[in-house]
């Protein structure tokens, strides 16, 4: 198991409702969370085989920006 960290823009409950369905959807994510009160918002995902990549692309098409620290 992999663990990646991004900063994204998710800030509030609702940003979190609108993501849950796109990062839901990658069968290799085991667990993930997004430190809201970070400044940098850290969207932490423990996943098994999944790139940066797709993860950022799935937050993109849920409307937000993502990048791996």
């Amino acid at each position: 198991m992999e663990t990646l960290k991004f900063k994204t823009n998710i800030k509030c409950g609702g940003c979190i409702a609108a993501v849950t369905p796109h990062l839901n959807q990658l069968s290799g994510i085991k667990n993930w969370q997004v430190d809201t009160v970070n400044p940098d918002k850290i969207l932490t995902i423990d996943s098994d085989g999944l790139s940066a990549h797709e993860i950022i692309h799935k937050i993109q098409k849920a409307g937000y920006t993502a990048e791996l620290i």
